[in-house]
């Protein structure tokens, strides 16, 4: 049995075992900005609302631009998670009944921790996760465009009255707290997909248990650490807002099976989500699921070909392929093709990769050797299926690399391969920086290709046919819950739902109407006269 690592008992004779057992090769004293974080060489991954705890297996987070160790984790464990949910449980009816003001108070509380550590969260985003820095000062910056939505929702949460069809009676519709949350996010955005759920989740009064990707724990623990901060400083409950780091074995599937919590939201793969649609489904849970997704973009021969371009360009090679919504399929007019795609190909050699931390990056690593494999076995499958590699292809040289220390990172070349539809490999999701060209004859032709997958998260039109975009927008258009028009299908704004259809999942996250998925609804009928009428003119008289 592991001995609890407290903030009390690190102090003391375990402490010391601990560090003794950490090597001394950590590159934790290359980045100023992990100090200012809270961050230290090693860390307990596990607050529960009143201390930070772990007693599970020791992690070591790893730069993908470097290849080497930042700092340790010590993961929690079940008695670890068991600590969170109850004192999640003890500060549930507290919450809940806080009016949904002054929880919005708190929520902006968070925006405005989230502004004074932007600069450090969004460098320690771009270092372990491997975007580059404006990406991850974007992420950071999500979070706290979400705070000031969900801010201005906590004045607004709605009811309805509605008609009745009896006298001197009203139907009125009530929105309550759901009660407690788990959450599960990935590593592409450890801090953006959290925010989504938490500013909504706590204006909407629920108590909540995060568990973030392994390999990014020290940005869940440095966000958790931010917002625990805010939650004290008010004298509020720090179970309100708890977090669990540890395998998906030992906290995530407790997570996904435990009846106390009233809804998952889960950001990952198909297979796995479909497990957790499962499992949820089976105790008659609630699921918020962000999973795969096959995106396209169609560029038809009336387009302005410079700003399609530019669009694809970001949503093919941005976040080294590793978004959600990254473009996996370019569907290319035939009148076009011959003009776009080698402009194209000449876009992609001018993106040079580099440290992700340095300003003027566009190209940082993917994130672990995983991918690396990922990439190249879809490379050689491509090209078994007959596909044409047009840029790219490979790993990237450490020669070809401008920045110093990088040669043992996770580099590949942002690649577009020339692709049939008929291959079945165009049909799957490689998260990795691969872009099939596909060449098309017809606006029909285009949609019912943009269709003819699995998946269902985000799609785009290039055109300047109104006709056509509003077909596009239609029943017989896009299937996915994302159809941009004239704009990179890769990045969302936070006011509108975010969310897939098919293969890709089920709810919507962010902005509209996606705080319902948070509370429960009762419909009340009051009666304010002397009789007592039935609805439909049922007569049960005596």
């Amino acid at each position: 049995m592991l001995s609890r690592f407290s903030n009390v008992a690190r102090q003391g004779k375990a402490a010391s075992v601990l560090r003794a057992s950490f090597s001394s090769d950590l590159t934790f004293h290359k980045y100023p900005f992990l100090e200012k974080l809270g961050l230290k060489e090693e860390n307990l991954g596990c607050w529960n609302g009143k201390e930070w705890v772990g007693n599970g297996q020791t992690h070591t987070s790893i730069n993908p631009a470097t290849g080497e160790p930042i700092a340790k984790v010590r993961f929690g464990n079940a008695d670890d998670y068991e600590s969170c949910l109850k004192n999640m449980t003890e500060a549930m009816e507290m919450w809940k009944l806080t009016p949904a003001p002054r929880r919005g108070e708190i929520v902006r509380q968070i925006g405005l921790k989230l502004r004074d550590h932007q600069e450090s969260l969004g460098s320690l985003i771009s270092l372990e996760m491997g975007k580059i820095k404006t990406e991850g000062l974007g992420e950071v910056q999500e979070f706290i465009d979400m705070c000031d939505l969900a801010v201005g929702m906590s004045r607004q949460l709605p009811g309805q009255m509605l008609p009745s069809e009896r006298e001197d009676h009203a139907l009125i519709e009530t929105w309550n707290p759901l009660g407690q949350v788990g959450i599960i996010s990935a590593y592409n955005f450890p801090c953006a997909v959290h925010g989504w759920n938490t500013s909504v989740s706590l204006v909407c009064g629920n108590t909540q248990i995060w568990k973030g990707a392994s390999s990014s724990s020290l940005v869940t623990i440095a966000q958790s650490k931010l917002i625990s901060e805010v939650f004290l400083d008010n004298n509020l409950p720090g179970g309100i807002a708890t977090m669990c780091q540890g395998s998906g074995a030992t906290v995530g599937q407790r997570l996904i099976d435990d009846k106390r919590l009233n809804l998952i939201s889960f950001t990952g793969s198909t297979s796995v989500g479909k497990g957790v649609a499962s499992s949820v489904a089976g105790r008659f849970g609630r699921t918020i699921l962000e999973l795969g997704g096959n995106n396209a973009v169609i560029v038809m021969d009336d387009a302005d070909l410079e700003v399609a371009l530019r669009s694809v360009l970001f949503a093919a090679a941005g976040t080294a392929g590793q978004r959600c919504t990254t473009l996996r399929r370019l569907l290319v007019h035939e009148k076009i093709y011959d003009k776009f795609v080698p402009a194209l190909v000449d876009a992609y050699s001018k993106i040079k990769p580099g440290n992700p931390l340095v300003d003027g990056t566009l190209l940082g690593p993917v994130h672990n050797t995983g991918a690396i494999k990922e990439y190249e076995d879809g490379i050689a499958e491509i090209k078994k299926q007959g596909g044409k590699v047009l840029y790219g292809g490979g790993r990237i040289d450490k020669s070809e690399l401008k920045d110093k220390g990088l040669e043992n990172g996770y580099y590949v070349w942002p690649t577009l391969v020339e692709s049939n539809n008929d291959m079945p490999i165009v049909k799957e999701e490689l998260f990795v920086p691969i872009t099939h060209v596909l060449k098309v004859g017809s606006y029909e032709e285009a949609v019912e290709i943009n269709n003819n997958t699995p998946f269902g998260l985000s799609s785009a039109l290039f055109t300047s046919n109104m006709r056509n975009v509003f077909r596009w927008l239609g029943p017989t258009g896009s299937e996915c819950g994302i159809i941009n028009v004239n704009t990179s299908c890769s990045g969302a704004e936070i006011g509108g739902a975010f969310g897939g259809e098919k293969d890709t999942g089920a709810g919507r996250e962010s902005g509209s109407d996606s705080w319902k998925q948070y509370m429960r609804r009762g419909t009340c009928a009051i009666n304010y006269g002397t009789s007592v009428p039935l609805a439909q003119g049922v007569d049960f008289s005596l």
